[in-house]
């Protein structure tokens, strides 16, 4: 099937889809079609185009992108709320507030599971013949990698020592007891190669626990209680480090968010599994990142097994003042090893929130906040230099493989969404509309010395010229950014004004987009 046809196929059955889920809500009102009908069909339209717009960008009706339940569940579940969003609140800005709530969200809830079940349906379908799938390598060329690729490609088995003779017997046995033979043999040969007299084994979730250890220093702490259950884990991550000696190591485990929807999915039946799964996601990943819910979730879940990402785990690791040394899946858990670097670093507020600042090298080297919707995992700004040592610089000077960024926050780079809190830099007068791109500081030390002297002379902007010039990787982007600097400076309106409309066509026409 071509991929357009199947473009227009989709297209046609979710509009029948939207329809039917439509007619169905207003029929089980009272006065049924001929009072609710007229009267609820602006709200129709509109959340049909809505929908339609949103599905199309989204990728909901592309095959090439649509390749699994999981990326079917992703696009499906991440356009329809986007969708009813947006026409909610258009709803409530133009007082258009008389629409039976029951038909508004029964139209959206219906919909989005009709094309729950027909989709599962098609891809089960799929999956049956996908070794006949005439662009199965494209496919294998689109796909993201796992965590386990990433994981497995970093430095996971690399430096396992095979030998763990020398062990402390006393060790060895304490970590068996606790995790069994063949979890133990695993972790050994990822750690015994840093053990000294001064190694402490744990099996805990509380900070008492740590700071009550008999020795005042340790050489390596090894705590063999997935982290998930720790309820006040930065504190717990910070008496670790008060308790490690300079430049000690400590060893912990992790159920990541992938893992335990891996898990999950497995657990149970197909369909059900999803169901199950998608009620797990408002309470475990919903719940507890906003405010006024935080405690309907503490409530329900008492703050245990909490869902936490690879980046969120590293980055609280890295704040608490440690490098990681390596990681390797062993069992269920992603095992990490960290090397103690310093002292923990202070707590940057709500970790959480939609709308995050970022500091970032502004005019005459001044730091600046830069104001962007949250499209990353929390803590993961402080992990960007070991993302940095093991990917390095991808096409167009991103970095490669970026686990951080989130699936909405990836949809909303896509679309500039996450960009346009900065419009409130540019009303303070911290950036202008054309200009080098806001850098981090530890992105900025990348720049060669004399690039680097030479932008902060200048404000940054919100367009920069990566988008006019489209560079590859760094060289061209300090090249691109030099080109439109030695242009500024003798035509400043003529160079900002060509730079926005070349930039405005990339964007438009030549999918020039940020990762």
């Amino acid at each position: 099937m071509e991929k357009g046809k199947f473009r227009t196929i989709t297209l046609l059955a979710d509009i029948v889809i939207l329809t039917v889920s439509f007619l169905v809500m207003v029929w089980t009102k009272p006065a049924s079609l001929r009072s609710y009908l007229p009267s609820h069909m602006p709200f129709f339209i509109g959340l049909a185009l809505m929908w339609i717009i949103v599905s199309l960008i989204n990728g909901k009706m592309h095959r090439g992108k649509i390749i699994n339940f999981s990326t079917l569940f992703t696009r499906i579940l991440t356009s329809n709320i986007i969708a009813i969003s947006i026409t909610a609140l258009a709803m409530y800005s133009t007082r258009a507030i008389e629409y039976s709530r029951t038909i508004v969200l029964g139209t959206a809830l219906l919909a989005t599971f009709l094309e729950l079940f027909f989709g599962s349906i098609y891809m089960a379908y799929k999956k049956a013949v996908v070794q006949d799938y005439e662009e199965f390598d494209k496919y294998k060329t689109f796909k993201k990698p796992s965590e386990y690729d990433l994981v497995r490609g970093v430095n996971g088995h690399r430096q396992w020592k095979e030998e763990h003779s020398e062990v402390n017997p006393g060790i060895a046995l304490a970590i068996e007891k606790e995790c069994g033979s063949e979890m133990a043999s695993a972790i050994l040969r990822m750690t015994c190669s840093n053990f000294t007299d001064h190694t402490a084994v744990l099996s805990t979730t509380t900070v008492f626990n740590i700071t009550s250890l008999v020795k005042e220093k340790y050489d390596y702490i090894i705590n063999l209680h997935k982290i998930n259950d720790i309820k006040r884990l930065d504190s717990f991550f910070d008496a670790v480090n008060r308790k490690l000696a300079e430049k000690g190591f400590f060893f912990c485990c992790v159920e990541t968010k992938d893992q335990r929807k891996h898990r999950l999915l497995k657990k149970y039946p197909l369909l059900l599994n999803y169901i199950y799964y998608f009620f797990d996601f408002i309470i475990k990943r919903i719940l507890p990142k906003l405010k006024f819910t935080h405690g309907i979730y503490l409530i329900l879940t008492r703050g245990e097994n909490t869902v936490l990402s690879r980046a969120e785990t590293l980055g609280r690791i890295c704040r608490a003042g440690f490098r990681i040394k390596q990681e390797s899946f062993i069992g269920n858990l992603l095992c990490i090893e960290a090397r103690k670097s310093g002292e923990p670093l202070p707590l940057n507020g709500n970790v959480y929130g939609p709308l995050i600042a970022l500091s970032r090298v502004g005019k005459n080297g001044n730091m600046i906040k830069v104001y962007k919707l949250r499209t990353m995992h929390p803590y993961s700004e402080y992990i960007q230099d070991y993302v940095y040592e093991i990917h390095d610089l991808r096409h167009g000077g991103k970095f490669k493989n970026d686990f951080r960024i989130t699936s909405w926050g990836a949809i909303c780079r896509r679309t500039f969404l996450d960009e346009m809190p900065m419009l409130m830099n540019f009303f303070r007068g911290d950036m202008k509309l054309i200009g080098v791109r806001p850098l981090s500081k530890q992105y900025f030390e990348l720049y060669r010395k004399e690039v680097r002297e030479r932008r902060i002379k200048y404000k940054p902007g919100l367009i920069p010229p990566f988008y006019a010039d489209m560079p590859s990787d760094l060289d061209g982007i300090q090249a691109s950014e030099l080109k439109y600097l030695d242009s500024f400076d003798g035509h400043p309106f003529f160079t900002d004004f060509r730079y926005f409309w070349k930039s405005a066509w990339n964007i438009l026409f030549r999918k020039a987009r940020s990762n």
